[in-house]
């Protein structure tokens, strides 16, 4: 066994597995980036489930082909029932596209990570999601952007930042963009809640702060 593996057992003897609830609104590929690395241990949780704010969301899809319970909600209260009936430990919207209201801000204080494909406070906000996104970077002439990991407040993007990456702005499309953010949110995502799951984010005076 290599050290990798070891310090890896290491912490699952010291940590309680965490109950992780993931919301989406699409596709789902930063929910199977999730999937993935609780499969492989990487991250100490468990998907304990998918809900969906869209019926039709291909996540849900790939939340059955994981043998996660999947489901649609829409109704406030009953997504509060929904997340206190798994004992949910850490929410994760990956690609959800409603705004939390307070009463769950409150109840999941730093409990609730999300993804955006910007360099917050770059382009992010309400009306900010998806390829809007990354045609409003291309149209700004910037040179520079990325992705963010962050906790949620009742403010649209406006929690602690967690941890960015950049990427480089080229002749591209929209879509040639987005794709290649994407492949930064595949990474920094999984690592925000592998770090969550070994208690090694505090907010500090609104900052987070990462350490053992």
């Amino acid at each position: 066994m290599n050290l990798e593996k070891l310090w890896l057992e290491k912490i699952k003897l010291t940590l309680a597995s965490k109950n992780i609830a993931v919301l989406i609104s699409g596709g789902g590929t930063n929910l199977q980036a999730i999937i993935d690395n609780t499969e492989n241990n990487y991250i100490n949780g468990k998907i304990k489930i998918v809900i969906s704010n869209r019926e039709d969301a291909y996540g849900l899809v790939r939340a059955e082909k994981a043998g996660i319970p999947g489901f649609f909600i829409k109704d406030d209260e009953e997504l509060i029932s929904k997340l206190k009936e798994n004992k949910i430990d850490l929410i994760i919207l990956a690609g959800y596209l409603k705004i939390l209201p307070e009463k769950i801000t409150k109840i999941y204080e730093n409990k609730i990570i999300n993804i955006h494909p910007s360099l917050i406070p770059a382009f992010c906000g309400r009306g900010y999601y998806g390829l809007k996104v990354h045609e409003a970077v291309i149209s700004r002439g910037v040179k520079y952007t990325g992705a963010t990991t962050h906790f949620v407040n009742e403010g649209a993007d406006e929690g602690p930042i967690i941890m960015q990456r950049i990427v480089e702005v080229e002749d591209e499309s929209p879509e040639e963009l987005q794709q290649k953010v994407l492949k930064i949110e595949h990474e920094i995502l999984p690592l925000s809640v592998k770090y969550f799951c070994e208690d090694k984010l505090k907010v500090v005076n609104g900052k987070v702060v990462i350490g053992g």
